[in-house]
Order: structure tokens, then sequence, then C-alpha cells
């Protein structure tokens, strides 16, 4: 309905957790599934749901999603569509250096078979409203770290995307200098997630002149972009 109302609209949605679900539940085969939500207009997916790929912390943090297999088979299976999608890890919770690096590792590992990801997004764990709150936030360095290192190992992929309603402004800015070029993006309190989990900035909000002179008082050039990166403006 929505490609028959706006046929020239970018259909991104649709977790692999999301589509392992309904998919299923549709008694069809993943690849049939993926195919024929394709021919329905679906896109890309983003990459939610991969948190950590470390089974004993995904136990601990994300027991009732998919695992890390599924979720990769997924993605994979989705690229082999011919529908790109994103890709995330949550960092900063029970995980260490060591959990992360794997994380990557198969990442990095399924692109350079499928080189079918936009992107990869670090995402901060935030302490509030949840089991872990006892955890605590690691720190800005560790933030800028998690992008940099990122940015060196995921050779493969085009692009590092810092979520600013998760990092803050400030912080967001200071990510374009340690390996991150897509700051995503232009909103009007939309997203909940962060704001509940205890983001500084309750009620995010981002004007395309707010966000242009952010880019340029970091000393970059600042471009809009389409859902797949190709450039809408250059400014």
């Amino acid at each position: 309905k929505i490609k028959q109302i706006l046929p020239n609209i970018h259909v991104k949605a649709f977790t692999a957790v999301e589509l392992d679900f309904m998919i299923k539940k549709a008694h069809m085969n993943l690849e049939d599934g993926l195919i024929k939500l394709k021919e329905y207009g679906l896109n890309s997916i983003p990459g939610g749901g991969a948190e950590i790929f470390e089974a004993e912390i995904r136990k601990k943090v994300c027991h009732e999603k998919s695992t890390a297999e599924q979720w990769l088979g997924i993605h994979e299976a989705a690229h082999n569509a011919g529908i790109p999608s994103n890709a995330t890890i949550l960092y900063g919770h029970l995980e260490n250096h060591k959990n992360r690096i794997e994380h990557l590792e198969k990442l990095r590992n399924l692109q350079d078979k499928t080189n079918g990801f936009n992107t990869f997004i670090p995402l901060k764990f935030k302490m509030a409203n949840n089991t872990l709150s006892y955890l605590g936030e690691v720190n800005t360095l560790e933030d800028l770290k998690m992008f940099a290192v990122s940015r060196i190992y995921l050779d493969n992929f085009k692009h590092i995307k810092a979520y600013w309603p998760m990092l803050g402004k400030d912080v967001s800015q200071i990510a374009l200098s340690f390996g991150v070029d897509d700051i995503d993006g232009t909103i009007d309190d939309s997203t909940k997630i962060y704001s509940m989990a205890g983001a500084k900035d309750q009620k995010p909000t981002m004007t395309t002149n707010e966000l242009v002179e952010l880019v340029k008082t970091a000393g970059k050039k600042p471009v809009e972009r389409d859902t797949i990166y190709n450039v809408v403006r250059e400014y």
C-alpha cells in the first residue's frame, strides 16, 4: 500500500529479529519470504537486533532474540535476494574488547562474501530503565575508540554512522574525526528508545541547517544522502 501511494519512496523496514518472526509465522522459508517482501516493496533492512554476537553474553542481554547465527544468516539471505542492509553493535555493557572485535570480524567476513552492508552503526548502551542499569555507562573516550577501531577494522564497509540522539551533538561532532562519516539524522522527537534509556537530550531535535553547521564546524563537508548513500545535495 505504501508503494501504491508513493511508488518512488525507499522502504527500509523490519529488523532480522522481526523478519525471523514474521516469515516463520507465515510458514515460509527465509529465502522465499524475503523475495516476496522485495516484490511487495521492501528495499532494504535496518541493522537492529545484532546487539552482541558472543553467545553467552547475548543470552544475558537479549535471550529472547534471534541467535547471532540467525541474524547473520538473515542478512546474508537478504543480500543474496538483492536487499541491502545496515549492521550494528550494542557496546558498553557486559562485553569486553575481545567480544567487540569478534563481532566486527563476523560482520567483515559476511561483507567480504556479499558486499551487502551499507553502513555500520555502533550503538552505546544507556543505563536507564533496564535490568543492567547497575553497569553504568562507558565514557566518551571509549565511545570514540569504538568508532575509530570500527573504521580501521571494517575496511570493507564504506560508511560508519554515529547516531547523534544516542551520543549527543557534541560527541557526534567529535566522532567525525574518529572514523565517522555519517551523522543520523534530522528528526523531531521521533526516537524514544534512547530518551527512555537516559540520553542527555530527552527531546532530540535537529534541523537541516543545524546539522549542516555542526558538520562544517567540525571541518567537514556536509552532504545530504539518500538511504543507500547516493548523493542528493552538497552544501
